[in-house]
């Protein structure tokens, strides 16, 4: 408007509509494209690269219009000069060029839709957020336009993040005395979950579920905390209130998510007790409505200063249920963990409050399942969409509910629920509903398809090529998904680990980007209230890299002292990829860098190596070696046709027997122990369903192989017993090592 405002009636009618197209052009998914932008060499361009026909036309009626869109006076100096005008204009690639792009079917077939690569896995991006955490259970806001994020560790502690990614020195709560947890890998127990309450900027209450230990047994405890009358960024330790307790019978399923729903009303998700099968009482606690483990429970926290610490809504469906408690909104629950409220879609709403959740499966399947009042979600009935206890599965009057996606192990053991994306900076994601698996590392994605009510599952994967080659931006995570976030904006998160200890401070957190179309610049800028900070503020230092790809270089000609028949040496045919998800974000360790680089010419010429005898002499022979004892854990690589030297399937020696690795878990940690075993400093990618050929003559040793990476052998990774599996060998598991710094071919 500031710009039409200049023109005349005439010239406002007939170039309005011209200067509006070229100013929307810096909105445009290809505004890279049009202004010439991904190569720095060339001339930053202040006006849309034009497509010949259109520039005709636009000069002889408008051409005015340039000088108030541009500054640039070589444009400005061409204005009566058609041909050298549009010829400045024009783009190299006129596949690009305004406005036949728009029409281009082959650029905007796929305009709407996350990039995917050939198989179909969508690939997306990362930006590091925060690290050094110990395993860390939780990530929320205050919503109180701060923009505050607070980070929850399994030990106890939450730390107060400001929107820099600074954080504070002092901990915004520190339980970690009360808090019962080990520093024992897999360890559930801890703290677990926080949620703030929704009218928090006036009440400053805070909720959280963590494992006490109290007289010997272990319990579950929701407690209320209010904020520190001296400082934002803290919570008064002394204010905790215990709402509820639950004894838990084992130290697993504890459960852990809190969440106010838009009713205003806490829920709280526990597990169903623990050990395996839900062995407790006649059909297990999850069907038993007497007792609050493995339910969704809802209660009422509002208004409790005085009376009831909470109160049941009304409306919870067991109300008139004598045997039944009422604080239950839905049970058959096994081990809830991360569940989310949807937001909507942002201009319509659809799909705001439907409550998603990730169950944690027993031995077969995980599922996700969308949460609603008063139904049974079938745990220890079923499990997914199979029978686990089939006599309770054939009673017709369970009635249960089905999730809307499950999947088995042979993908993942261990669900982590994720969020659906309602977020502004990546709009292609928007109705995506994006979770993970805790043990394979896999990330997920499910989107509705509204025609049918069914559910479409995709993989994601970390992008390859240029797709993540923008500032800030990596393309690879740790394997152990331990939850999903959103912050105030509805941006994503999720947090993972390289060791899955409570103790061990290899959590990092990783906000999602989608680099195939952004939202138009200033769309998404928040203005975040101001925070009053009390504490040291420590900067936030990024510690992790981006894996750059590189093409595997033509192998070059042996040197022979005689050329074989046929006159020409031939070179080796080139190696086709396989390709599998696990290679598209390997969690190598901590130590090693993530980062492809070529090491830098010296300058000086090489050394001459050094001869033991002069020429024309003959060496010496030195006597047969006898080759040493092999040792329990050694490995060797075998291909198809025999010994493979960097690459093949990967075979232990174990109690005297040669044999195979089933892919159960098998991931770059594992492959980084074979290869550094066989002295390879570097993994390219772990390898699965028998990629390098069966090992059929021989026995399946281990399966369930889980490493840190550190490991001697593949026997000090946790495993499965020796000759324990429920494999074939068409799950044979591989390598790829390579003594370069390559991240795949």
């Amino acid at each position: 408007y500031r710009l039409s405002a200049r023109l005349d009636g005439p010239t406002y009618a007939a170039c309005a509509g011209h200067l509006q197209d070229l100013l929307c052009q810096e909105c445009s998914p290809y505004a890279a494209h049009l202004y010439d932008a991904e190569d720095p060499s060339t001339p930053v361009r202040t006006i849309p690269g034009l497509c010949q026909d259109y520039c005709l036309e636009v000069w002889q009626k408008c051409r005015s219009i340039f000088r108030y869109l541009s500054a640039d006076q070589e444009l400005v100096a061409l204005e009566n000069n058609m041909a050298k005008f549009c010829h400045y204009l024009s783009l190299e690639d006129t596949d690009y060029c305004f406005p036949h792009l728009l029409a281009n079917q082959n650029l905007n077939q796929n305009l709407g839709l996350v990039t995917a690569d050939a198989e179909g896995c969508l690939q997306l991006c990362l930006v590091e957020v925060a690290n050094g955490l110990r395993n860390p259970v939780a990530m929320v806001h205050a919503n109180d336009g701060t923009h505050r994020f607070f980070i929850a560790e399994q030990v106890g502690l939450v730390w107060t993040y400001l929107p820099d990614r600074s954080r504070l020195e002092k901990p915004f709560l520190n339980i970690s005395e009360a808090v019962l947890t080990s520093p024992w890998e897999g360890d559930e127990r801890g703290f677990l979950g926080i949620v703030f309450h929704p009218k928090f900027k006036f009440n400053g209450k805070v909720y959280v579920y963590y494992s006490v230990e109290v007289r010997y047994e272990e319990r579950i405890r929701i407690s209320e905390f209010r904020i520190s009358a001296a400082d934002m960024n803290a919570l008064d330790h002394g204010s905790e209130r215990i709402i509820l307790e639950i004894d838990e019978p084992a130290s697993n399923h504890n459960g852990g998510e809190l969440l106010f729903g838009d009713d205003g009303y806490l829920y709280i998700f526990t597990g169903d007790g623990g050990m395996a099968g839900d062995p407790f009482g006649t059909f297990g606690n999850a069907q038993n409505k007497s007792t609050l483990l493995g339910k969704v429970l809802r209660i009422d926290v509002n208004n409790n200063d005085r009376g009831p610490l909470y109160r049941i809504p009304p409306d919870n469906p067991f109300l008139d249920d004598p045997k039944a408690r009422p604080e239950i909104y839905a049970y058959g629950v096994r081990n809830m963990w991360r569940c989310s409220f949807d937001r909507g879609e942002p201009q319509t709403k659809e799909g705001k409050g439907r409550l998603f959740c990730g169950d944690v499966g027993q031995n077969k399947y995980e599922e996700i399942d969308i949460v609603e009042k008063g139904k049974n979600y079938g745990w220890r009935a079923r499990e997914g969409f199979s029978c686990y206890d089939k006599k309770l599965c054939t009673n017709s009057s369970m009635d249960d509910v089905l999730p809307i996606y499950a999947y088995s192990h042979k993908m993942g053991k261990s669900v982590t629920g994720g969020y659906v994306y309602r977020g502004c900076e990546s709009p292609n994601l928007n109705g995506l509903y994006i979770f993970g698996d805790f043990m394979s590392g896999r990330l997920m994605s499910l989107k509705e398809d509204h025609a049918t009510g069914e559910w479409q599952y995709s993989e994601i994967c970390m992008g390859t090529g240029q797709t993540c080659m923008f500032p800030g931006l990596i393309n690879n995570y740790y394997q152990y998904i331990i939850s999903f976030a959103e912050d105030e904006a509805g941006e994503l998160y999720f947090m993972s680990t390289g060791i899955p200890s409570a103790t061990a401070p290899h959590g990092v957190v990783y906000k999602v980007v989608d680099t195939s179309r952004r939202a138009p610049p200033g769309k998404c800028r928040v203005e975040p209230s101001p925070v009053k900070v009390k504490s040291r503020l420590i900067q936030f230092v990024p510690k992790e890299n981006l894996i750059v790809k590189t093409p595997t270089p033509r192998p070059r000609l042996k040197a022979t002292v005689e050329a074989p028949r046929g006159g020409q040496p031939e070179p080796e045919p080139p190696r086709t990829p396989v390709l599998d998800w696990l290679d598209q974000a390997p969690p190598l360790p901590r130590n090693r860098s993530r980062t492809a680089t070529t090491p830098a010419p010296s300058g000086k010429a090489p050394k001459a190596r050094k001869e033991g005898t002069r020429r024309g002499q003959r060496r010496k022979k030195k006597p047969p070696s006898t080759a040493p004892p092999l040792r329990n854990g050694a490995v060797r690589l075998m291909e198809q046709q025999g010994r493979g030297r960097s690459r093949g399937r990967v075979e232990v020696y174990i109690n005297g027997e040669w044999g195979t690795v089933c892919d159960d878990g098998w991931n770059s940690l594992a492959a980084t122990v074979v290869c550094h075993q066989l002295g390879f400093p570097y993994v390219v990618r772990a390898s699965k369903k028998a990629e390098f050929g069966e090992g059929t003559s021989l026995r399946i040793l281990l399966d369930d192989v889980q490493c840190s990476g550190q490991e001697k052998t593949l026997l000090e990774c946790s495993h499965a017993d020796v000759g324990t599996h429920n494999c074939s060998h068409e799950e044979d598991a591989g390598v790829v090592c390579s003594r370069e710094e390559v991240a795949d071919w």
